[in-house]
């Protein structure tokens, strides 16, 4: 086992090196990439290997060490971290290497490792196999520890502005929403998500009312599993994803929220990753029988649950390709609103 994983770290420290173009420790986030793209590959082999798709490589360290990566929750999570964290360590280290900004990658791997690990150790401390932690729990402290730092230099990295105008600037601000379509669209997408997002919470706080009764038992059983992943990911979702998307709804109909294309991508790539682990973690037949989602609402189930996901992607996505909306006002945009007032 540990020959393997020496030769799994060397190939793939061989494999960032050639992709980086042999430019690397000009950034410090350049090891915690390569650091963190190695348990990237190994929480790949352990979702392969829970799956059945390979055996012999990590069994004893997941057995004995955190069993919780047994549950589907945690092959989920693997499966995203060896998949969709390596392609962007790969991505962020070929850009460093190369001098190109990383900043828009790094914030949505931000928001995405963040999500993932926060559920993960909330889940596993009062769930069901919180009495099975062991010394082995302390390795994830990296991965509150060393995003945290990461994310004040990400967000410390200068940004990349588009070059306008003041006046093209000041006229895109001058704009009300109904002369902005496709913001308006946002607006009522995220009124729903944020409407669908406190039903939710209501719903694992065991509201009485017959609709959640009557959604967590034919709906999504699923928030009833004793792992407690999804109580405590519909719990983040209620406290907040959704005064986020409050201050989203905010920052698309007042000009001038510069610090929203930023937060877009954290929560981007926070909510992309909670709503794969969380659709895959009910589908997936390691989830008992009894929580696993109805053949009557498969469809609609998984639906709900890629539109949810897809609201933030599109919010980040306007963000990045109109930014003019929410730069800072410019002298001219003042001078105009003085005028009108």
């Amino acid at each position: 086992l540990m020959l393997t994983g020496v030769l799994v770290l060397a190939g793939l420290i061989s494999v960032i090196f050639f992709v980086s173009g042999g430019s690397h420790f000009q950034d410090p986030l350049f090891c915690v990439f390569v650091a963190f793209s190695f348990t990237s590959v190994v929480d790949l082999i352990i979702s392969l290997e829970e799956d059945g798709y390979i055996s012999g490589f990590m069994e004893v360290y997941v057995r004995e060490g955190e069993p919780f990566l047994r549950t589907a929750h945690g092959i989920m999570i693997c499966y995203w971290d060896g998949i969709v964290h390596y392609g962007l360590y790969l991505a962020m280290t070929a850009a460093i290497g190369q001098r190109k900004s990383y900043r828009n990658l790094g914030l949505f791997w931000l928001g995405s490792l963040m999500m993932s690990i926060v559920v993960f150790l909330l889940g596993n401390m009062i769930g069901k196999y919180s009495s099975d932690l062991s010394a082995a729990f302390l390795l994830n402290l990296p991965y509150v520890l060393v995003p945290g730092w990461a994310g004040v230099r990400l967000f410390q990295q200068p940004k990349a502005l588009p070059c306008l105008s003041p006046e093209k600037v000041a006229k895109e601000q001058s704009k009300r929403l109904y002369q902005r379509p496709q913001d308006a669209g946002l607006v009522l997408v995220l009124l729903l998500t944020a409407a669908f997002t406190f039903f939710r919470g209501m719903v694992v706080l065991d509201c009485p009312a017959d609709s959640c009764f009557e959604y967590i038992y034919q709906h999504e059983p699923y928030l009833r599993d004793p792992v407690a992943y999804p109580k405590v990911q519909m719990l983040i979702y209620m406290f907040y994803v959704l005064p986020f998307f409050c201050l989203c709804i905010y920052g698309l109909v007042l000009p001038g929220c510069s610090w929203l294309p930023d937060w877009s991508l954290v929560f981007a790539g926070a909510v992309a990753q909670a709503q794969f682990s969380h659709l895959g973690s009910s589908l997936h037949a390691r989830t008992p029988f009894p929580y696993q989602t109805p053949e009557d609402v498969w469809w609609s189930f998984v639906l709900t649950n890629v539109l949810y996901a897809l609201g933030p992607q599109l919010l980040a996505y306007r963000c990045l390709r109109c930014p003019a909306f929410f730069l800072p006002p410019t002298p001219a945009s003042l001078h105009r609103g003085k005028k009108h007032q």
